[in-house]
């Protein structure tokens, strides 16, 4: 028989350890010997890509105003997808064009932007950039160097083009939640303009065996998570080209043992929305469209409002259920968005709609073509 004695010892000695459990799991080391999380400091983590930076004259023009005639101030421009792109673990932007002091667009592909650009897109919550596109050698290496040059002031990372050659076989890994993601960009293209002699290093192109290559290095040197910003496809087509399929094909379909050696693909260069699509098991954007663009005209010289649409995809990334297992985007979701010409500001459709501005249509428009093939039924909603 258990005196009440005994009950009292027994119930202090069950309150003893469960106190020293509690203090146990609160003072675990965050991180194991190897550097990787401990198994109570793992978490998922949310990532968030906008599309193209594409200033023209009339953007500068908004952006020297914001800025009260002394340079140029995009963080009013981009405010309105602040909430959602701070609000991320990782937000990826895609700098579309080079950047200049004179700042001047000049001819017919050739696009230079202020470095302040790179300013507001860190203001806006911008963790890295892409920064390879059809635009990269529009200036040739001095061009490349001054883009990366603002970002770096800016304490922007970046990837797909480079200085030197260390710099483009160097892999940029960023932090986000318990994960280590590697961040890759390519072009499939630099409208015509060549490679500078002897500097091959200084934009990738979108070779699926190098990107597959880089992929497995980005891993060997850490990366949970490998994402990929590809510049790609035909301007002003709603949905993908046969190029953009086949090569989502290959590189989602490449595995290293079980796991496979490609997490997100993330498209740019269309101006216009394009769908999302899971495919092999991995989702890949196709277009996110422009997320800060002047008036755009299509290939036939016509004006096409398309052109300032797009999409901001945002991507739930969970852990493993095993220690070399794959993350998973266990969510995925996407926000319709439109420059408006008349405001110069990014405006995010769902949030406009709410406050009753007459947007509807274009919304609708977006989540159609961002639907179109299928990823409604892969798990794909809007954020609003």
């Amino acid at each position: 028989m258990i005196t009440r004695a005994r009950q009292i010892n027994l119930a202090l000695a069950a309150a003893l350890i469960a106190a020293a459990v509690v203090s146990q799991a609160r003072n675990a080391p965050e991180h194991s010997r190897d550097g990787r999380p401990g198994p109570a400091a793992v978490r998922g983590f949310t990532l968030v890509a906008g599309g193209d930076v594409l200033p023209d004259s009339t953007v500068l023009d908004r952006a020297g105003s914001d800025a009260g005639g002394a340079g140029y101030d995009f963080r009013p421009m981009l405010a309105g997808v602040r909430p959602l792109v701070s609000g991320a673990d990782l937000a990826l932007c895609h700098m579309r064009t080079v950047h200049d002091t004179a700042a001047a667009p000049t001819g017919t592909y050739a696009f230079l932007s202020p470095p302040q650009v790179a300013d507001g897109l860190a203001a806006t919550g911008y963790d890295s950039c892409s920064t390879a596109s059809g635009h990269t050698l529009d200036d040739g290496t001095d061009g490349v160097r001054r883009t990366l040059d603002a970002l770096d002031h800016a304490g922007l990372r970046h990837t797909g083009s480079a200085r030197g050659a260390e710099e483009a076989n160097a892999v940029t890994l960023l932090r986000a939640g318990s994960a280590r993601v590697a961040h890759l960009a390519y072009t499939d293209g630099t409208n015509g303009l060549p490679l500078p002699p002897g500097q091959p290093w200084a934009v990738a192109d979108a070779d699926p065996a190098r990107v597959v290559a880089d992929a497995r290095a980005a891993r060997a040197a850490g990366a949970d998570v490998v994402v990929v910003s590809l510049d790609w496809g035909t301007e002003w087509q709603d949905q993908p080209d046969e190029r953009q399929l086949s090569l989502a094909r290959q590189l989602t379909a490449s595995r290293t043992g079980s796991r496979p050696d490609v997490d997100l693909i993330l498209g740019t260069r269309s101006h216009v929305p394009q769908p999302y699509e899971k495919v092999n098991g991995t989702w890949v954007v196709y277009g996110t469209g422009d997320q800060v663009a002047g008036e755009m005209y299509d290939d036939r010289g016509v004006r096409d409002p398309r052109g300032d649409q797009g999409t901001l995809g945002r991507f739930t990334f969970s852990p493993p259920a095993r220690h070399g297992g794959r993350w998973e985007v266990t969510k995925a979701e996407f926000t319709p968005l439109a420059f408006d010409l008349d405001a110069g500001r990014t405006v995010d459709l769902d949030a406009a709609l709410k406050q009753g501005a007459g947007v509807g249509a274009v919304r609708d428009r977006i989540r159609e073509v961002v639907l179109a093939r299928g990823a409604a039924r892969s798990g794909l909603t809007p954020t609003g």
